[in-house]
């Protein structure tokens, strides 16, 4: 990694954010909307953050889940390339035990080529959807295998993306491409430049190896709250310097929703919520709307889940998400809050983080 690889790590908050904030895109698709209108609203989105001063912009890769079309990261990033100039677009993550290292290291490069120097590879260890859905991806029934195996799957991308396996390797002469060995072909002026990478998490095993490896991490607060600071300490007390960080840095994605009117961010988070109990019951589908989840019948078992899910959406008013969200800063400590906006409608997700913009005085485009 180049000397200013924490550069790009670091973020720079504006207006009054305690930190940086960026954004989280599951490309999620409502019902009565289309994939195609889903990520046209991704387009909208990736414009209003990189305008507005957030500081990058990650896609996760899900499969299976009808309600959300990013089951191919690559491919969204390489389309909001197209509309972008400045924003950093990553990967929230790319799970790597579904994928071969040198496939990822060719996407990545291929990515940073189209976008130098603003492109993120953040790399989770879970399956991002159900295990027979793991198993079709990987050809394998074997998948503890690929989990237990990701501290050697991350160490073999490392050396594709740095292009330095070491003589004797049986991968020596494999190079990926886009890659460093452009640079140091004959005649090559190719930047050796290459993504930095991040470790995804929502428990203590991704957390101990990135404070290990010295790496920038990611933790899913917004579906695993409870394990939050336990992760994040666990995290900060295994760091160790590296030619990446020389200490540690930390984002949360969390789920975070705005509207002009609080009774309204009520109502969609509640139609969030019923497709997350649809998910959880095995009945994935498309993003119902509010007024679907106002006349949905939830069980006793149901309200339960959907209270515990709620407690950890922040939403209401600009003023109340702001509020919520410098709360969350202090008591987790981030060094950047990245956000998602779950909801039916594009248009009101799009509208969220121009209200959070707002909220904090996010500079505005010239």
């Amino acid at each position: 990694m180049p000397a200013d690889a924490a550069e790009e790590i670091r973020g720079t908050a504006h207006g009054t954010a305690p930190v940086p904030l960026s954004v989280l895109d599951l490309v999620t698709v409502g019902a009565g909307r289309t994939a195609s209108d889903a990520l046209r609203t991704s387009v909208d989105i990736v414009r209003l953050a990189e305008g507005r001063g957030f500081e990058r912009y990650w896609v996760a890769e899900h499969h299976s889940m009808p309600g959300v079309a990013s089951s191919s990261p690559a491919v969204i990033l390489a389309h909001l390339a197209a509309h972008t100039d400045r924003i950093r677009l990553g990967s929230g993550g790319v799970m790597l035990p579904n994928h071969a290292p040198l496939v990822i290291a060719e996407q990545f490069g291929t990515l940073e080529a189209m976008a130098p120097g603003r492109v993120d590879l953040g790399l989770g260890r879970a399956p991002g959807t159900d295990g027979a859905t793991a198993a079709a991806l990987r050809r394998s029934d074997r998948l503890n295998e690929g989990a237990d195996d990701f501290p050697q799957q991350l160490a073999e991308l490392i050396r594709f993306l740095d292009d330095d396996f070491p003589d004797g390797h049986p991968y020596g002469r494999i190079h990926a491409v886009p890659g460093p060995v452009q640079a140091t072909s004959p005649g090559g002026v190719q930047s050796a430049h290459r993504p930095p990478v991040w470790l995804l998490g929502s428990s203590g095993f991704s957390a101990r190896l990135a404070g290990t490896l010295g790496l920038p991490f990611a933790f899913a607060h917004h579906f695993s709250a409870q394990n939050t600071v336990p992760a994040l300490d666990l995290y900060r007390e295994s760091f160790r310097p590296s030619a990446v960080l020389d200490a540690p840095y930390a984002l949360i994605g969390v789920a975070a929703l705005a509207t002009d009117d609080e009774k309204e961010a009520r109502r969609q988070v509640m139609a969030a919520a019923l497709n997350m109990v649809r998910l959880r019951t095995g009945r994935p589908g498309l993003v119902p709307t509010p007024e679907e989840a106002e006349a949905y019948d939830f069980s006793p078992m149901e309200e339960d889940f959907v209270r515990s899910w709620n407690a950890n959406v922040v939403h209401g008013t600009a003023d109340e998400v702001r509020a919520g969200l410098d709360d969350l800063q202090k008591r987790t400590g981030a060094d950047e809050l990245m956000l998602t906006a779950n909801a039916h409608g594009g248009d009101v997700r799009l509208r969220s983080y121009e209200l959070i913009a707002d909220a904090y005085g996010l500079p505005t485009p010239a």
